[in-house]
């Protein structure tokens, strides 16, 4: 543009210059990001000096370049102002598994808010703005993982006990590009290695109660050994073995159970922390054997009961349901189709969170576990350490090795003890026996919090057909989810 045709900044353009400068250092001031005054220059000359031509295309003698530049202008936009709100205030999320049941329900669309617990830097900061991981159609991966910025938050607040939270699945950092097997890394290499020393039969299973505390723990490393070097010699299966940063792991949504330096304990389906206990919330439901007279439940009884279609089709293939304590006792008052409930036997499970360690525990008596506050020490012990190897070694960076003499070394060096670097949560989900949580993979690190959801904007039931009058389930729209129990 010639110089001379320039058009001289006026008082208006003067006075916007100012106020967006202002905002934008007011942003830069509020996230502790100074390297961001670069940008100032171009804001400036965009009102004021105006050296570049922002909107040459304006000025444009063709119709079409003006159309064209005219939907790029404000789909970029769009884009960029999606970008801040999405990371810095606020994100859409929709409930994709019965995990919080009876809390939260499938179908529930959620407002996540960032501001409640600061929302964080990006990790990934260059990645595409209402994408989670990948880009729609399976056009593949929606960031790009250069640069990765360290951990960072901006003011902020402690997550609250027994808030439900939305947060980075932490098990998530290692996928297989498959999407059918893509977030069980770790359980499928444990799982296909056990198999495969079941095979052979000239190696046979211990007893794991048999061996000291090193054995077990050398038996688990050859067994998930064995299993990941399977899995290499199987990519037409499984598909190719990938990493994901931080933030741009799968959003999971469970219940804060247990907070930073608290010991959890869960004896016959309760919560105690520090030997009290935490009452569950009014909507927690467990699995029950349910015995129908005929093998069968009318559909208006379920849907007066809250009960979905998979749960009562789960029922009458294998008799057993997950209940609340409300439904199960209107469901027994049904005698005309039921003639017993009855709690599920417990069992032990053998994917349960340490995977790498033999501990007995299960689903409804797990424990004790002492959950990781930033800035205390533990003294660290073969027996203890698959508890606490993963934060350690994955979350918070370190290398960890055990020697053949059972001796700990960090960053290279033997100890005996460790200081956490991060505050950790331990999450469940309201439909206890129906939830992959932390009693499954373990804690999730301060970094992973991702927000609070505030309120369900949208639910529909895919139970109920469009037009019954009940597939918008009308009475949970813009019900705030603290008041949910």
């Amino acid at each position: 543009m010639n110089k001379n045709n320039k058009k001289k900044a006026g008082w208006a353009d003067w006075a916007r210059a100012i106020i967006y400068c202002g905002l934008y250092i007011a942003f830069l001031y509020w996230v502790d990001a100074w390297w961001g005054l670069i940008i100032l220059p171009f804001i400036f000359d965009a009102y004021v000096t105006k050296f570049i031509p922002w909107t040459w295309w304006k000025k444009s003698d063709n119709p079409v370049v003006r159309t064209v530049m005219g939907w790029v202008d404000a789909i970029v936009f769009a884009l960029v102002a999606v970008y801040f709100v999405n990371v810095y205030f606020f994100q859409n999320y929709v409930i994709p598994s019965s995990s919080l049941e009876k809390s939260l329900l499938v179908g529930d669309y959620l407002l996540v808010s960032k501001m409640s617990y600061g929302p964080r830097v990006p990790q990934t900061p260059l990645h595409m703005p209402l994408c989670q991981h990948t880009l729609p159609f399976g056009l593949g991966k929606s960031y790009i993982e250069w640069p990765q910025w360290e951990y960072k938050r901006v003011s902020p607040k402690p997550v609250k006990l027994n808030d439900i939270v939305v947060f980075n699945y932490p098990a998530g950092d290692t996928i297989f590009t498959n999407p059918k097997y893509q977030t069980e890394y770790y359980s499928i290499c444990y799982g296909i290695g056990y198999q495969l020393w079941q095979q052979q039969a000239e190696v046979p299973i211990p007893i794991l109660d048999s061996l000291t505390t090193l054995q077990q723990r050398q038996y688990f490393q050859a067994v998930y050994d064995m299993g990941k070097a399977y899995i290499k010699t199987a990519p037409n299966e499984f598909g190719q073995i990938a990493t994901r940063p931080v933030d741009r792991r799968e959003n999971y949504v469970k219940r804060c159970v247990g907070l930073p330096g608290q010991t959890l304990q869960i004896k016959d389906k309760v919560i105690y922390l520090d030997g009290k206990v935490n009452p569950d919330a009014e909507n927690v439901q467990y699995k029950y054997n349910v015995d129908l007279k005929n093998n069968y439940l009318p559909a208006d009884i379920c849907y007066e009961l809250g009960l979905s279609m998979s749960d009562v089709n789960d029922m009458e293939q294998s008799g057993v349901m997950p209940l609340t304590k409300a439904a199960k006792e209107a469901l027994e008052k049904q005698t005309a189709y039921v003639n017993s409930i009855t709690p599920v036997e417990e069992r032990e499970i053998a994917m349960l969170y340490p995977q790498n360690g033999h501990t007995g525990w299960t689903q409804d008596n797990y424990g004790p576990v002492w959950i990781p506050k930033k800035g205390e020490k533990i003294k660290l012990t073969l027996e203890n350490l698959p508890i606490y190897e993963r934060p350690i070694r994955v979350y918070e960076g370190n290398t960890l090795d055990v020697t053949p003499e059972g001796k700990i070394i960090i960053n290279g060096k033997e100890t005996t003890e460790y200081t956490f670097k991060m505050d950790y949560y331990w999450m469940q989900g309201d439909n206890r026996h129906c939830s992959a949580d932390s009693r499954f993979w373990g804690f999730v690190p301060e970094d992973h919090i991702v927000g609070k959801p505030i309120v369900i904007w949208w639910s529909t039931d895919a139970d109920r057909p469009w037009f019954s009058g009940h597939h918008i389930r009308w009475s949970r729209l813009f019900r705030l989810v603290d008041n949910i129990k």
